[in-house]
């Protein structure tokens, strides 16, 4: 019996395994690429996401959505997308009947993450959802629900933990090579000086520091040790509440996990960090930067170094995606992992406020 395409990338695939490839996975020889979908083209779309698919080996840009109609003839001509794969906020839903459409990619503000990832899920495409998840534990579920509803896989943009260095140091969170893990501390901060009025400042569109880069710190803290914390207790300031009306610019907050270790974490809209710092029984190990972009790298107290380079970390992190579709495997981060972040950013929201320890058993 003959499939069409939506049934195959939905359904079929081959487990192909080889310790060659990242997590045992390639495609078939002959395998076709997947077709995506960009839902909002602002900047990380255009400046990254757009550029980074052309890269790419197992999946192409064929189709955008947007509410800003000048942007369309741009993106039209610069990567060659019909008429037919051009959609606006209102007529997405069609993508449902469109073939050329594999995977629905949602770019836009956090606290729209939850209505256009339910929207991507109900036309049948498979969805990958920009970090973080959502605004709420609740609107992550309702994610979740309607992709199990629809039967598509759903992955989590969080690129790092398809970055070499990274799984490098995810690895380590199981073998230990330097002893057990007795503390850590996970920064991440920018001077951003007198921001625009975007929606990063718009509590409603989930801006905030803790929102927009605390979750960096927080999800490395939960794959660096392995463990899912048992209480945060956090702070947040500002020292430009003229600009940071409604958002924090800065948040501290301290994890601590079943094990005894204790997560030291800061974000910041203020200040310039970026490193993650862990200190074992027998040694330690580092990563700064640890989630820039491009030139992540680090080093552990042995003299080993952290620096494989790759090219482009969201290449990789579609491309790890597609696989799993392609392949019908697990993918790398999958909702649940994006839930449980956003369960503690509550929290920590709940701890700020309180100024008190907020349990997560």
């Amino acid at each position: 019996m003959k499939q069409n395409r939506r049934e195959f990338v939905k359904n079929t695939g081959l487990l192909l395994g080889s310790s060659l490839f990242p997590y045992g996975l390639f495609a078939a020889p002959n395998a076709k690429k997947l077709n995506v979908c960009l839902v909002g083209l602002g900047n990380y779309s255009s400046v990254i996401l757009a550029p980074a698919l052309q890269m790419t080996k197992h999946c192409q840009l064929t189709g955008i959505v947007t509410g800003t109609p000048s942007k369309i003839p741009k993106w039209q001509k610069k990567y060659n997308i019909p008429d037919k794969n051009v959609y606006n906020y209102d007529t997405m839903r069609l993508i449902a009947n469109n073939p050329d459409i594999d995977v629905i990619y949602i770019v836009v503000p956090t606290g729209l993450h939850a209505k256009y990832a339910i929207e991507a899920a109900n036309t049948g495409k498979h969805v990958w959802c920009e970090k973080p998840m959502a605004k709420t534990e609740a609107e992550c579920k309702s994610i979740i629900d309607a992709c199990t509803k629809n039967k598509v896989k759903l992955s989590i943009g969080y690129r790092m933990q398809h970055e070499p260095n990274t799984q490098t140091v995810i690895k380590w969170a199981n073998s230990k090579p330097y002893g057990k893990i007795k503390s850590l501390r996970a920064e991440l901060g920018y001077n951003v000086g007198k921001p625009a009025k975007t929606w990063r400042l718009d509590s409603d569109l989930g801006g905030g520091a803790m929102y927009d880069l605390g979750v960096y710190p927080l999800n490395a803290a939960r794959y660096t040790t392995g463990e899912e914390p048992i209480s945060v207790i956090a702070q947040q300031m500002t020292t430009r509440p003229e600009i940071f009306t409604e958002t924090d610019e800065t948040t501290h907050f301290t994890l601590e996990f079943p094990s005894g270790v204790i997560a030291h974490c800061k974000t910041s809209l203020g200040k310039s960090m970026h490193e993650l710092y862990v200190n074992c029984e027998n040694g330690w190990y580092t990563l700064a930067p640890f989630s820039m972009y491009t030139g992540v790298k680090g080093k552990a107290s042995d003299g080993k170094l952290l620096n494989q380079y790759i090219e482009s970390q969201q290449a990789k992190q579609m491309d790890d995606d597609a696989l799993a579709i392609i392949n019908n495997t697990p993918v790398i981060v999958p909702g649940e992992d994006g839930i449980k972040d956003i369960r503690i950013v509550e929290a920590i929201y709940k701890s700020a406020k309180s100024g008190t320890k907020v349990n997560l058993l």
